[in-house]
């Protein structure tokens, strides 16, 4: 029996919930008075934590600056307990680098206190990540705390034990069986607090390994209990033969250390068994979850490696502004803001912050996409078309770009003189003055044409290739640049088929796709089949209603308009379904609402993958809508990737036949979430790569169909007795009518029937070619950077073709970049970076970019399944800035 309670005084700090950030801050300032005052004045309150996140003093010294040097002075004292996150973060719907940037910056943020609580303290997330170990390790941090996702089948039922990555990084866990709020308001009335204490030690005890228990004392923007001295005198004529004092959950850890053994579990923690997981809140809100995938790809693949180009050419990188992408981000990666479990005011919040970050993230990448073409030489032309390439190895493929010009013909031509052949697929008029304010001021109102035009090319590895946009001689009067190189056509759904070498795929009457794969003949009928069922769940779960009604557009009839060209294939698949428009409607079969998709289906020249933006104009309430992918190998598991790497989860799980009759805080359903790709277990089958929806689920008596989730649609925050989750409502009960999703919204996605390198082809996928477009005005300007570029440029590039590049980065301390790949595949994989043909002289180092793992690597690498490596390559050549 333990005798020893550690007693740990804490907040449990959101930023915002059913409540904004700003209703928050202003608690937090009186209640981080009162924790100021106790350390200050009582030498016998010995700690506070304050919740493991920086974003908390970020918001605090936000309006009460002048109290700095006081809570410097406790944190040095090791009082004051603060970091190492930023913000409390969600560990399965959010990039392996989100997480690692808010280790990063929190630790930052730490230092100008003192040191960060070196515990992965994450107590609310909805689940943790198979790949957290390693991330934490990276930080040098080797104890991890939370309370959701564990239960004794998968390998234990005591509190402490070791849990380990597939390559062998290691923490040790302190698990909150109960929760990190056992301890709110505890009564200094004996009775009141025997009667909670008895719930609780027989819970704790049963899962100690050591003499020593936790009992944490706070709870969701709990103010500093200010007896608790009483408290624990009450305590101690409870249960007189254990010690109850004041501490902190590293003394916890020390104890725990001294034990003769821990059992060591391994994998993720989804089970809802003691505590619910929320299983299928990966798609709540799911417009702004999509933001937030479209975001974290765009600062990851496109912004940071374009700024390192950049970087290594003599611009400055910009880390502030980077930061402030980054923090903004960050705000809603908090468990509740990425889950959407949250007041509709909230939810506008979210999506003002993911407004500031992409526009912030979309700007900046358009800067340094000029300062780079701005410093090419105009002596042989002075209109540019530049394009990037932002993954480590040459990339062949269609490149779309717009050129806006007065030039009625122009040739595309690189440096060297080599002529592109190029297809013009759109163009547009475009007011001067949208061009530059200064044209039109000196009375030149001429318009501008913009021209959105095709070509087909290899690029650079992580470089760019420049083409120069050269006037033509025009034959006759007549324009030549017209849209004349692609063929459109409207009608019936089944005129159309899209084709390439690979791929094609027919769209049939009711706007579904029969997809051939070319290179071993197999056939996939009713692919984007569109399913829409009934829900009556809340903002935290999905749960189908009593009497469900489930409708497919299987009957539907399709509009089409198909655009054919050179280089891409293009349909806009037009489905209206008739649904119910409420559950009630639902339960008496009555199709009296609408969803209308708008399928843009596009196929480029020696592609493999079929790109889709799905438009969703959804009027109609309570209902779930998918996209299914049937024809499925079988198969026991699905593979999808998390962080810096892979995971296998079971098509069924086996719980489902135990949960009820082990009383299960929520059924455990196998939706589950993914990062960037999906696909099932077996030999053949379509595979799902995705910038916006990141839920699935494998479907059917067999498994065999692979469903999307694009949206669920409820009106409300927290709900009672859900068919998937007995019991008290989640949250608390509110209307939240916004999260209806009524009106427009976009998904993209991409559908592949590769399984081979499917890691790298998703990040290709998320990582477009992209470009920009040199000409004589522009209404923002610059004054010359004096430096002088190459047309075309080759920064890095990875040799063994299996790694995936996760970011290229300018290091925050050194003149250096980082470079970090991770093994996504099955088996172990070499990586080797060179630049120019030769290997690149390499030092590797931890996630925190600081830490020397080991200097000067020079060659192959292997890297296990699952293994993240971080590299740094000092810019001894750089051109100075």
């Amino acid at each position: 029996m333990a005798d020893k309670v550690h007693v740990v005084p804490h907040f449990h700090w959101d930023r915002e919930w059913y409540f904004t950030a700003e209703e928050s801050k202003i608690l937090l300032v009186n209640d981080m008075e009162e924790v100021l005052e106790m350390l200050e004045n009582n030498e016998e309150y010995p700690y506070f934590v304050l919740d493991g996140q920086t974003s908390v003093l970020e918001d605090y010294f936000s309006v009460v600056p002048e109290n700095r040097e006081r809570v410097k002075r406790l944190v040095q004292q090791g009082r004051l307990i603060i970091g190492p996150w930023y913000t409390q973060t969600d560990e399965m719907v959010v990039g392996g680098e989100s997480i690692v940037r808010n280790l990063l910056y929190g630790r930052k943020d730490c230092e100008e206190f003192g040191e960060p609580m070196m515990i992965g303290y994450l107590p609310d997330s909805f689940g943790q990540s198979a790949r957290m170990p390693q991330i934490l390790n990276g930080f040098n941090i080797e104890r991890s705390m939370f309370w959701r996702g564990t239960s004794e089948r998968m390998g234990t039922d005591k509190t402490e034990f070791y849990w380990e990555d597939d390559e062998g990084s290691r923490v040790m866990v302190q698990l909150l069986p109960l929760g990190y709020a056992i301890g709110k308001y505890l009564p200094a009335e004996k009775n009141a607090l025997a009667k909670r204490m008895e719930k609780y030690m027989p819970v704790l005890e049963k899962g100690a390994t050591t003499d020593h228990i936790l009992v944490p004392n706070g709870h969701d923007q709990m103010p500093i209990q200010k007896n608790i001295y009483q408290v624990m005198d009450t305590m101690k004529e409870i249960y007189p033969d254990k010690e109850f004092f004041l501490s902190r959950y590293e003394n916890v850890f020390d104890e725990i250390e001294k034990a003769e053994h821990l059992d060591t579990l391994k994998g993720e923690f989804l089970d809802g068994k003691y505590m619910r997981v929320h299983r299928s809140i990966y798609s709540s809100r799911a417009d702004l979850k999509a933001a937030n995938t479209r975001i974290e790809n765009k600062i990851t693949n496109c912004l940071e490696p374009l700024a390192s180009i950049a970087y290594s050419l003599g611009f400055s990188y910009h880390h502030g502004l980077m930061e402030a992408i980054w923090k903004e981000l960050m705000k809603n990666h908090a468990h509740d803001s990425i889950g959407c479990c949250c007041s509709d005011k909230v939810h506008r919040a979210i999506a003002d912050r993911y407004f500031l970050a992409e526009e912030r993230t979309d700007k900046l990448i358009e800067f340094y996409k000029r300062a780079i073409t701005d410093a090419m030489s105009c002596e042989i032309a002075l209109d540019k078309l530049t394009v990037f390439n932002l993954v480590p190895y040459e990339r062949t493929g269609v490149i779309r770009g717009e050129i806006i010009t007065k030039m009625k013909n122009f040739t595309l031509e690189k440096a060297d003189g080599t002529i592109l052949a190029y297809e013009v697929m759109e163009k547009e008029i475009v007011d001067a003055g949208l061009i530059d304010r200064q044209i039109v001021h000196y009375g030149n109102y001429d318009p501008f044409v913009k021209y959105t035009v095709e070509l087909f090319d290899t690029l650079p590895s992580m470089g760019y290739e420049t083409y120069l946009v050269k006037e033509a001689p025009v034959s006759g009067s007549e324009e030549v640049l017209s849209e004349n190189g692609a063929e459109e056509g409207t009608g019936a759904a089944a005129d159309f088929c899209l084709e390439n070498p690979w791929l094609s795929a027919k769209i049939e009457a009711n706007g579904t796709l029969t997809v051939l794969d070319k290179t071993n003949g197999r056939v996939y009928k009713n692919v984007l089949l569109l399913e829409d069922g009934g829900d009556d769940g809340d903002g935290y779960d999905y749960a189908a209603p009593a009497e469900d009604w489930i409708l497919t557009s299987e009957n539907c009839s399709a509009e089409v308009t198909f655009t054919s060209g050179t280089y891409s294939q293009k349909a806009e698949i037009r489905v209206a379904m008739a649904v119910p428009s409420c559950l009630e409607s639902r339960k008496n079969h009555l199709s009296d609402g609408r969803v209308n998709a708008v399928l843009h289906v596009e196929l480029k020249k020696d592609s493999r993958v079929l790109e889709i933006e799905a438009e969703i104009d959804n009027q109609a309430d309570d209902h779930r809508l998918r996209l299914l992918l049937p024809g499925q190998a079988p198969a026991e598991y699905s593979l999808s990737d998390n962080q810096f790497g892979s995971i296998r989860r079971p098509m069924r799980d086996s719980a489902m036949d135990v949960w009820e009759k082990e009383k299960w805080s929520e059924r455990p359903d196998s939706i589950y979430p993914f990062l960037s790709y999906v696909t099932g277990g077996g030999a053949y089958g379509l595979s799902v790569m995705t910038d916006s929806v990141r839920e699935y689920e494998f479907i059917g008596d067999s498994y065999d169909t692979l469903a999307v989730t694009l949206f669920c649609s409820v009106g409300v925050l927290g709900k009672e007795e859900l068919t998937r989750r007995p019991g008290r409502p989640s949250g608390i009960k509110m209307e939240t009518p916004d999260s209806q999703l009524r009106g427009v919204q976009s998904y993209r996605i991409g559908v592949t029937a590769e399984k081979e390198a499917l890691p790298r082809l998703a990040k290709e996928f998320t990582t477009p070619f992209i470009t920009y477009n040199k000409m004589p005005y522009n209404a923002m300007k610059l004054n010359s950077s004096g430096r002088e570029v190459p047309y075309t440029c080759s920064l890095l590039a990875e040799t063994e073709g299996k790694a995936v590049m996760s970011v290229l980065k300018k290091a925050e301390r050194e003149d250096a970049l980082i470079i970090r790949f991770f093994n996504g595949e099955e088996s172990s994989i070499p990586v080797c970076v060179q630049k120019d043909g030769k290997n690149v002289q390499l030092d590797e180092v931890k996630l925190d970019e600081t830490t020397s793992v080991q200097a000067g690597i020079n060659g192959i690498r292997e890297l296990g399944r699952n293994q993240v490596v971080t590299y740094k390559i000092k810019n001894s050549d750089k051109n100075s800035r």
